[in-house]
């Protein structure tokens, strides 16, 4: 579980779940690697980033503004991949695909929460996520399914 930014305001839907957003932030349009970064609680560990919506946010702004605040990274925002629902976390999370058009040196969370972001081939990512972040493993494997068609 993520740690609560200081004065994070959840929003929930109409059945209760918390309101999510995320990108897969990608290097090229052929989209065979994707950015991840450290947990905030286990730094080991690699995620997708995203985040919270706060009350009134579209999604989309929610997955961009998470995006930079979490990986230090903008760009430009591509297709929505879909909404993914976590019932034991009762989070549903929007994501959408970004292609990565500036990495900066220095981030917001690399220095509040010493997060490193790593650029990941989509088979290592999906092994890397998949044993402790089920859920995302399955927004990568639907790009996978995506980038398969000729």
């Amino acid at each position: 579980m993520e740690k609560e930014k200081p004065n994070s305001i959840r929003t929930y839907d109409e059945d209760g779940f918390i309101r999510r957003a995320a990108c897969l932030c990608v290097k090229n349009e052929d989209e065979k690697e994707v950015l991840l970064v450290t947990s905030s609680r286990v730094p080991g560990q690699w995620i997708v980033p995203g985040g919270g919506l706060e009350p009134d946010e579209e999604p989309s702004i929610a997955a961009i503004r998470e995006v930079m605040e979490e990986a230090g990274v903008r760009g430009t925002l591509g297709r929505f991949l879909g909404t993914f629902e976590n019932s034991e976390r009762k989070h549903r999370t929007s994501v959408y695909v970004l292609l990565v058009t500036e990495e900066l040196e220095v981030w917001e969370e690399s220095q509040s929460r010493g997060r490193k972001r790593r650029w990941f081939p989509i088979q290592e990512a999906v092994k890397v996520l998949q044993e402790h972040k089920p859920v995302q493993c399955k927004y990568l494997k639907l790009l996978l399914k995506h980038n398969s068609f000729p």
